[in-house]
């Protein structure tokens, strides 16, 4: 695609949403990226957060954690540039132990990822002996390790289910663990941390799922109350939420689903307005594609790791070779069995 061609597509998609100076600036770049990546047998993973231009540009493959953890998979290139944060990079690496993965920005962290580390879920399995752990994709590699079976928030219903256990650990998000177990019918208790380590709840107390106190920092702003403000403004607006958002959120909204799922959402159904309750780009980015939907445009939430992928970065991580992800091969192995579980329930 010739760079008048990139800019004619960016400028028809983009023209409401960036300035077009920055079109013209970014299209520029993609194209740079673009002519590189086959010249190296490249394939650049999109994740839906991305900002609109890189968004919409250089991905071979665009979607949520589950469909690129997919793509992931199936990919046959020598190296895979990952345009997200650093869990979903370690993901494809563990899938793809042979091949070169690389993340354009090595400060693209995660809040949810951080608050769980291994040691946490070794604690846990000796607080409850037998009980299975599920882990959220968005935990790194040596969590995922520690696990039984890996979930995303497409699949979390579906995964717990498969189970058919009396009992689940369900980690780290907080919130998802909440709309799971108020979805499948769950009580949910939270581990006690002490600088003893942890400890049950107060006993006597009927659980079904054990959770942890992680959040995605992100869909932790969204209230209730935010709902109840634009709905007094716009009552006929069809409002979305993430599943990482708090359950009271979530049951407040008239649709929770994945961010693939919000996207098929808005696609095929029609209502007078929109609001998307999660990352900010992602708004965009569906508006850029559905011209003929009425966005609402009240979201000033941007995850600030996903900031840190760029178009400039993964020009010079093609470029370079630059911030290549490693997984000592130990670890991979064992949370390869915990993704491939998670991908064969799909």
């Amino acid at each position: 695609m010739s760079n008048s061609s990139l800019f004619d597509q960016l400028y028809k998609k983009l023209k409401n949403v960036i300035p077009v100076a920055e079109i013209r600036y970014k299209a520029e770049l993609a194209e740079q990226i673009n002519r590189l990546k086959k010249e190296r047998n490249a394939v650049i993973l999109g994740h839906n957060y991305m900002e609109p231009a890189l968004y919409h540009s250089v991905p071979d493959y665009r979607g949520d954690s589950l469909e690129l953890s997919r793509r992931a998979a199936e990919a046959e290139a020598d190296i895979i540039i990952f345009c997200g944060v650093r869990f979903m990079a370690e993901t494809a690496k563990i899938l793809n132990p042979n091949k070169t993965v690389l993340i354009p920005s090595p400060r693209a962290g995660c809040s949810l990822a951080e608050s769980i580390t291994a040691e946490d879920v070794r604690q846990l399995r000796r607080l409850y002996p037998g009980v299975p752990v599920v882990t959220y994709i968005n935990t790194y590699a040596d969590v995922k390790a520690e696990t039984d079976i890996c979930c995303t928030s497409g699949n979390a219903v579906k995964v717990v289910e498969s189970l058919k256990s009396d009992k689940v650990i369900f980690l780290p998000d907080r919130y998802l663990a909440g709309n799971v177990a108020r979805e499948t019918g769950k009580t949910i208790v939270f581990p006690v941390k002490s600088p003893a380590g942890l400890a049950r709840p107060e006993p006597g107390i009927e659980y079904a799922m054990i959770g942890w106190d992680g959040r995605c920092e992100v869909h932790d702003k969204f209230t209730v109350e935010d709902i109840e403000n634009v709905r007094a403004q716009f009552p006929d607006v069809v409002i979305l939420a993430h599943p990482e958002c708090r359950p009271e959120v979530t049951a407040a909204a008239d649709f929770s689903g994945s961010t693939s799922a919000m996207i098929r959402y808005v696609r095929e159904t029609r209502a007078p307005h929109y609001l998307l309750l999660t990352e900010c780009s992602m708004g965009d980015n569906i508006a850029a594609e559905n011209p003929d939907r009425e966005l609402l445009r009240l979201c000033t939430v941007r995850c600030p790791h996903m900031a840190e992928i760029t178009l400039e970065d993964t020009l010079e991580s093609l470029r370079q070779t630059r911030y290549v992800v490693e997984v000592p091969e130990e670890i991979r192995v064992r949370a390869l069995r915990a993704v491939t579980r998670m991908l064969e329930i799909g």
